[in-house]
């Protein structure tokens, strides 16, 4: 998974998601050892039914992220499209039983990719408030001190 894509699985073998740079990856069954090893960017949610799978990813580069709302929603559609286009019966299973599984998913996220994300964050922060800054000033006839406008 280096170029951004989003795929859904019934389960890997050792070293599944190991350098992954970009995308999405759903594993829907057992992984094998050594997960994420040198994983640097994209976000992987592992069904973890056993409740045993951190035992089998190698924790160096990532972590543990909770499933926020807007996770839920894009695994539960990650999931729907394969199930659409394959006939799961593995994803039929999660889908009529979204309540029960999705708690028993685990988001992996690397650290540096989370830096990334968080910075970009910010950033974007701080432009729209500099862009409220000189809307405000518009408004009020007060002198723009922002940096999107020339005097």
């Amino acid at each position: 998974m280096n170029s951004g894509a989003s795929a859904v699985v019934e389960g890997v073998g050792d070293h599944g998601c190991e350098y992954m740079t970009g995308g999405r990856a759903v594993i829907l069954g057992r992984t094998g050892r050594n997960f994420a090893a040198g994983m640097s960017g994209g976000v992987a949610y592992v069904l973890d039914e056993a409740g045993d799978f951190a035992s089998r990813c190698n924790m160096g580069l990532v972590g543990f992220d909770e499933i926020s709302e807007a996770d839920a929603i894009e695994l539960h559609e990650l999931i729907e499209e394969h199930h659409l286009r394959t006939q799961s019966p593995v994803a039929a299973r999660v889908l009529r039983a979204w309540d029960q599984y999705l708690p028993q998913f685990v988001k992996v996220m690397p650290h540096d990719y989370k830096r990334a994300l968080a910075d970009m964050g910010t950033a974007e922060l701080a432009m729209r408030a500099d862009a409220e800054q000189d809307n405000v000033a518009d408004v009020v006839g007060a002198p723009q001190t922002g940096t999107s406008r020339q005097s």
